[in-house]
């Protein structure tokens, strides 16, 4: 269904050009945009011409039209005058209704086939007769971004991801849910995945000036046949998650780029729990006292470098080495070994991933 502001726009728009008062009426006779006063009292005419068989009629001095979905009577629209003029405004402008109509099924056509896509909820054959019947494309490079907005229901953010999108009308802009936002891209020949970084930048960018809206955008890998487009959301959703649990100050997230996190997202819970319990005999590396953790964190980022570390915690390098000591004995696990050093981050990780699932529970 066309937005009452839809209609309103496009007779204004004919009113301006042609210079003739229209009004769009619902088919039992309730005015739905006019650019005339005293509009509601014309619902017993309408009401009679809508009985009627014809599609249009003089009635007092105005013109009545009637406006098909299909085979389907949507609307009555009314033109003030009773000439041929005012007779050919009001075609002209029923004509333009019913085009309207067709576009707006077109596009919640597609809109509900894409998002019947995502979601998995189509046979394989389905999928391309139904692509075929909507002229998409069924074999050209796409991709799948998802932002995550922080409110429900932000019409502010999708409107400007619409808007930014709004030129390229081989790309899909929707939403299954309330806080995310989804666009499938088509992808031109020389696009890759640094070109897949920048666009999700800009949008990054876009939402934050525009829309006052402060969001994560994450995204799958390419595609290159439709059936595939759920495989790329699924991919983009999973970045989401990762990306929220172990690379919390990141605005963008790539599925290809998640590195030893995606491991640790698909492990077992058991098996996470039997994998602290061995390493750290019960106890867990986030009981650390924060200095202990600042050191850690340190030495890790400085990829294990003893004197650069003892620089930035503006210790002397004697303090952190004793400190790694004391971290040694308590663990067993002493950080400057490099087989060490990885069991312990990825220990940090999966202790994450374990808090994070546990707050999904509750």
């Amino acid at each position: 269904m066309i937005s009452n502001q839809i209609l309103q726009n496009t007779i204004d728009g004919m009113k301006s050009i042609a210079r003739v008062d229209l009004c769009v009426m619902d088919t039992e006779g309730k005015p739905l945009a006019t650019t005339m006063s005293s509009a509601e009292n014309y619902e017993g005419l309408v009401a009679a011409f809508t009985d009627s068989p014809a599609d249009s009629q003089v009635i007092q001095e105005y013109h009545f039209f009637k406006v098909y979905d299909e085979h389907q009577l949507e609307y009555i629209l009314l033109a003030r005058g009773d000439s041929e003029d005012v007779y050919m405004v009001g075609k002209l402008a029923t004509f333009q209704i019913q085009n309207l109509l067709v576009a707006y099924k077109e596009r919640f056509d597609k809109d509900n086939f894409i998002k019947n896509l995502l979601l998995d909820n189509m046979l394989l054959v389905d999928i391309y007769n139904r692509a075929k019947k909507l002229h998409i494309d069924t074999d050209v490079r796409r991709v799948v971004y998802l932002v995550e907005t922080k409110n429900e229901k932000d019409m502010n953010a999708l409107e400007t991801v619409r808007t930014l999108f709004a030129g390229k009308n081989r790309d899909f802009v929707t939403a299954v849910d309330e806080k995310n936002i989804i666009i499938v891209k088509e992808l031109k020949p020389n696009e890759n995945y640094e070109s897949l970084m920048h666009t999700a930048k800009v949008i990054v960018d876009m939402l934050n000036t525009e829309a006052m809206s402060k969001v994560h955008v994450a995204y799958g890998t390419i595609v290159n046949e439709i059936k595939d487009i759920s495989r790329s959301y699924k991919e983009a959703k999973m970045a989401l998650d990762v990306g929220r649990i172990f690379y919390s100050n990141r605005k963008v997230v790539a599925y290809n780029n998640l590195g030893i996190g995606r491991l640790i997202y698909q492990l077992p819970m058991p098996l996470c729990k039997m994998f602290i319990r061995e390493i750290f005999d019960g106890k867990s590396p986030d009981e650390f006292d924060e200095e202990t953790l600042m050191t850690i964190n340190k030495f890790f980022e400085n990829s294990l470098n003893v004197s650069e570390t003892s620089r930035q915690l503006y210790i002397h390098r004697n303090t952190l080495v004793y400190r790694l000591d004391k971290l040694q004995k308590s663990t067993n696990l002493d950080l400057r070994v490099f087989e060490d050093a990885i069991t312990f981050k990825i220990a940090l990780m999966v202790v994450k991933y374990m808090k994070y699932m546990e707050n999904i529970e509750y």
